[in-house]
Parts: structure tokens; C-alpha cells; sequence
């Protein structure tokens, strides 16, 4: 069959499927991933495996659009705004997740030997410091909620991906180098390699905002805005992956570039939301669900529930302490680890990016499925926790309960 007919098929069952969890009150990301395990070719065999082993496109075209929309939703006078109190959780929370993931994890990873496990532990870990905020989102829309609590969560929940991402390289590098083994195990590699990685790819980030900036000055339409910005943040991506930076980073500090110097950057992610944001998820989380390989899922459950545990320590504990510190209120410092139990979006693309490395094709399929099995679970539980966090905070009314 033609690729275009599984294309298809990915769109109408992603889009029917999503529909069908957000009636049942479920975010949409949810029957996506189970449109995706339902053509797996373990399951009803309707995506073949070649087709999936060559949907890295797609996955890349997909990450680089999400990773630029991550870096506009870091408008430097809304961030200003956050205040403190909402930076301060924002960093202890991540970080303390990062941690606690990366020591944990190594007693949990079944059948590898040592220096397998500790790569593998600090994937998940940078894969588990992010917060997805669209849960808490939509639960603030459809309850209606409004006060310190919901712009705290909101404000953490949105920013974290940042610190993800920067956790994500740091993670890779280091990962890279314990692979490599003894002899690759040098200050230059291990230090000085990482941070010129990292540095270079904020540079090419910042270059291609500023090129983008400048061209969108004298561009009158919006189908020219769109095409222009897409272009750009698509060779961002792939010179950065050509030139082995840090892409994701790279297309992340594009984007802040762009929303903080371009005034016509309310436009293209207002256009980005409206006509392309559903499309991409869609495709990107159908995919990601027709990855998961159920032998493997089998074996590592027990790696999926010490992650769930360990992140919601990580979680809870860094905003409790990122709160203290701040001496932000004490229903903020009580209840806000609440609000960052989502997990999704950008980590599964994480996982899928640190599967294409030939240096770790011995955990890769783990490092998939138990970050898709983690996101499932995280997904279901994750808005019932933010509401309880809204309702506990009295930020959500009784007669919208």
C-alpha cells in the first residue's frame, strides 16, 4: 500500500480517537497514543513496521514545530510577570525530579549491566523533569478557575519545558560518554564538549530568530509569515542535527528569540495553534503509540512504576522546596506539586530523538516504552490531581465541580 493511505489512516483514527477521550473527559494526547498502539503491527497490523522504522521525518518535522512553539510560549515580560515564587518551584521542581530520577532508576533497569543502566537512567531522568501543561489547561477552562493557584501552576507547568530540554542535552552528552567507556571519559568530552554543544546550538537558536525577525519585518500575509517561519525553524532543526548540536535547544531558543524581538510573532503562533497544532500532535503521538513493542512494555513495568513514584517525589518535593524558599503562600507551597503530575508532549519526542542515537540501540526500545507507558498512566491521573489541587485551594466553585 502507498504511504499516503497510512498517512491517512494515522489523521481520521488520531482525530476519532481523541475525540473519543475527550468525551470521556481524558486529554486528547490519550487516544492518540492508543490510535497508534491499535495500528501497531503487534496489534490490528495496519501501520507496517517499515513504515514506522521510516517515520523519522515526520518525527523530526514534528518536534522541530512543537520545540519552536515551546520556546514562543517564553515571552520575557510574561515570564517577568511569574514572579519569583513561580521561577523558584519552576527550577527546584524540575531539577529535584532530574535528580532523584536519575539515582533511583539505576536499581529498577532489569538486564543490563551497569553501563547500560546509568545512560538509560539519565535519559529518563531529563525525559521525566518536564511538566505538560495542556492537562491543567483544560481543567482551568472547563472549571473555569481563577486565582494564585491556577496562574502558579499554569506558569510552572508552561515554563519547565525549557529547563527539560537543557536537562535532555546535558543528559545525552553524558549518556554518550558513559557508553563510550573509559577512554572517552576525559574532562574535554565529558565537560568542555557538552557546553560547546550546548553553546553552539543557543548560537544557531539565536541566529535563525534574528534572521526570521528580520525577514518577517516586510512580510504583509499571513500565508507568506507562515511559510517563511516554517521553513527557517525546519533548516534550524536540520542544520543543527547535521552539524550534531543540540536541535531541539536550537529550535527552542529560535523561537524566544522570535516572540521576544518580533512583533509579528503573536501572528505566526496564533496562526501555528489554529491550523497546524492538532495536525502535528496528532501525527507525532499516533506514531509514537505504533512504536511501543509490547514484549518490551511486559518486561519493564516495574521500570514504569519506579519512575511514576520517583517523579512524583521529584515533583513534589522541589515544589515544596522551590515554595519555602520563594516564601510563596502556604496553599502554593502544600498543594502545587498537585498540578505538575501531567506528563507529556515534548518527552516523547525526547525518547524518540534518543532512540535514533547508534550508541544506545541496546536500551533505546526501553527508554520508549517505558516514557510511553509513564505518559499513559501520567495522563489519566494527571488532570484528576489538578483539579483536586484547584478545588482544594478554592479555586474551582462547588456548582462547577
Amino acid at each position: 500500500m502507498d504511504p499516503t493511505f497510512y498517512i491517512g489512516t494515522i489523521l481520521i483514527a488520531g482525530y476519532i480517537l481523541g475525540m473519543v477521550a475527550q468525551r470521556m473527559n481524558l486529554p486528547r494526547i490519550v487516544g492518540y497514543i492508543i490510535a497508534g498502539i491499535l495500528l501497531n503491527p503487534t496489534t490490528l497490523d495496519i501501520l507496517p513496521a517499515d513504515f514506522i522504522a521510516k517515520s523519522i521525518v515526520a518525527n523530526n518535522i514534528a518536534l522541530a514545530f512543537i520545540t519552536f512553539c515551546i520556546g514562543g510560549s517564553l515571552l520575557a515580560s510574561r515570564l517577568k510577570a511569574l514572579g519569583k515564587s513561580i521561577l523558584s518551584i519552576t527550577f527546584f521542581e524540575a531539577e529535584f525530579t532530574f535528580v532523584i530520577l536519575a539515582f533511583g532508576l539505576v536499581f529498577f533497569v532489569p538486564g543490563l549491566n551497569l553501563a547500560q543502566k546509568l545512560p538509560l537512567a539519565l535519559l529518563i531522568a531529563a525525559v521525566g523533569s518536564p511538566t505538560d501543561p495542556t492537562p491543567a489547561l483544560a481543567i482551568v477552562k472547563q472549571y473555569k478557575a481563577d486565582g494564585n493557584m491556577t496562574r502558579t501552576i499554569l506558569g510552572v507547568s508552561a515554563s519547565d519545558d525549557a529547563l527539560g530540554i537543557m536537562n535532555f542535552s546535558l543528559a545525552m552528552a553524558l549518556a554518550g560518554a558513559i557508553v563510550m567507556g573509559r577512554s572517552y571519559f576525559t574532562f574535554n568530552n565529558t565537560v568542555l564538549l557538552p557546553l560547546a554543544v550546548i553553546c553552539l546550538s543557543v548560537l544557531m537558536g539565536v541566529m535563525f530568530g534574528i534572521i526570521l525577525t528580520f525577514l518577517s519585518r516586510n512580510l504583509k500575509s499571513d500565508e507568506s509569515m507562515v511559510t517563511i517561519a516554517l521553513g527557517f525553524v525546519f533548516i534550524c532543526f536540520g542544520a543543527s542535527l547535521f552539524l550534531n548540536f543540540d536541535e531541539l535547544l536550537s529550535t527552542m531558543v529560535m523561537g524566544f528569540v522570535f516572540v521576544n524581538l518580533s512583533p509579528k510573532s503573536k501572528t505566526v503562533f496564533s496562526l501555528f495553534e489554529k491550523h497546524f497544532e492538532e495536525l502535528v500532535f496528532i501525527v507525532f503521538f499516533v506514531l509514537a503509540g505504533a512504536n511501543l513493542d509490547f514484549t518490551t512494555l511486559s518486561q519493564v513495568w516495574p521500570v514504569i512504576l519506579a519512575f511514576i513514584v520517583l517523579r512524583t517525589i521529584g515533583k513534589f518535593t522541589g515544589a515544596f522546596a522551590g515554595a519555602k524558599i520563594s516564601g510563596a503562600s502556604k496553599m502554593a507551597t502544600k498543594y502545587t506539586g498537585f498540578g505538575l503530575v501531567p506528563l507529556g508532549g515534548i518527552v516523547v519526542g525526547m525518547a524518540l530523538l534518543a532512540k535514533q542515537v547508534p550508541q544506545f540501540d541496546s536500551f533505546g526500545t526501553i527508554l520508549i516504552n517505558v516514557t510511553l507507558g509513564a505518559v499513559v498512566v501520567h495522563e489519566l491521573l494527571g488532570p484528576i490531581f489538578v483539579k483536586y489541587a484547584l478545588v482544594r485551594a478554592g479555586e474551582i466553585h462547588p456548582h462547577h465541580q
